[in-house]
């Protein structure tokens, strides 16, 4: 490594969208695996709305989830997740992103009480890393960026907040 000295200055980002990822019905899962115990959610539909875009999640897409644990008491999760996106003109997008989780286990047991009412989600860590993939000139510009996107639990699914990287 050499001391030369980063040019590009610091990242920074602008706000890209809110999806709402609506997950019902079960959360299936696989169990335990040489590979971790994975989970499958099953996407059913959603929205997204920013600046740029504005649209609808379209149903069939999900996130193949792996859960562990980080230390005792703090569980720990990867995503790899996909869905198609609707604009409201029409366009088709493909979004896939990856990220991770902590969650301590009280938290989890507020998430699976149905009485506990919503969880703060400053109890608890949701980011993601999404790409996007695209053949409609209009969006092209989101085949050149990296997002990353807050994540907080809701009782039909998933919201992100996302934000383009520039």
């Amino acid at each position: 490594m050499t001391d030369e000295t980063f040019q590009w200055g610091p990242l920074a980002s602008e706000p890209l969208c809110v999806a709402d990822f609506r997950v019902e019905g079960p959360i299936m899962p696989l169990g335990q695996s040489p590979f971790g115990d994975r989970k499958v959610g099953y996407v059913t539909g959603g929205s997204f709305e920013g600046a740029r875009l504005k649209g609808e999640i379209l149903p069939g897409g999900g996130n193949w989830s792996t859960n562990g644990a980080l230390d005792a008491g703090q569980g720990v999760g990867t995503f790899d997740a996909r869905a198609l996106w609707r604009t409201e003109d029409g366009a088709m997008i493909y979004v896939t992103y990856t990220g991770r989780s902590l969650i301590s286990d009280a938290v989890i047991k507020a998430f699976r009480d149905p009485n506990a009412g919503p969880v703060d989600p400053s109890r608890y860590y949701i980011r993601i890393a999404p790409v996007f993939e695209t053949s409609d000139p209009r969006y092209a510009w989101l085949n050149g960026i990296l997002a990353v996107g807050c994540g907080q639990r809701m009782p039909w699914g998933i919201r992100h907040w996302m934000f383009a990287i520039r």
